[in-house]
């Protein structure tokens, strides 16, 4: 189950036990107002608990660090054409992103082959990334 996941079940568990607490505080019900109010902190805590869980795993997001090809520019410094900042997500649609995905990806396999990197090692980096992004899924 994903993060995303875990954060909407707690969306709804913390609006159904805020109405909870409402509607038995009116009724004088105070100890399940304070059991709705519980179970609304166990839920947030276990959100805390698979965004800390999934930040160690996957690391920072990606605006967080300086990531070269999030910034615009790959191996020295260099500017890269076609990065997702050239256009917003509306304007295009996934088979663009994509295809601009992979020609980045080609140039930068090619810039570090060029660079005197053997490109086994490369395209076996490329492609134990591409495994580890589908086991972890959206996040």
């Amino acid at each position: 189950m994903s993060a995303r996941t875990i954060r909407r079940i707690v969306l709804v568990v913390c609006v159904a036990g805020i109405a909870g607490m409402i509607v038995t505080s009116i009724l004088g019900h105070n100890g399940a107002a304070i059991v709705f109010g519980i179970i609304s902190a166990v839920a947030v805590l276990c959100s805390m608990v698979a965004t800390a869980v999934t930040t160690a795993l996957l690391g920072p997001p990606a605006d967080a660090v300086d990531v070269p090809v999030a910034s615009g520019t790959a191996v020295g410094g260099t500017p890269v054409r076609g990065t997702a900042g050239d256009r917003s997500a509306g304007d295009r649609d996934a088979g663009d992103r994509d295809e601009e995905q992979g020609a980045l990806v080609e140039e930068l396999v090619g810039r570090l082959v060029a660079g005197g990197v053997d490109e086994g090692e490369v395209r076996d980096l490329v492609r134990e990334a591409v495994r580890l992004g589908k086991a972890l899924g959206p996040t």
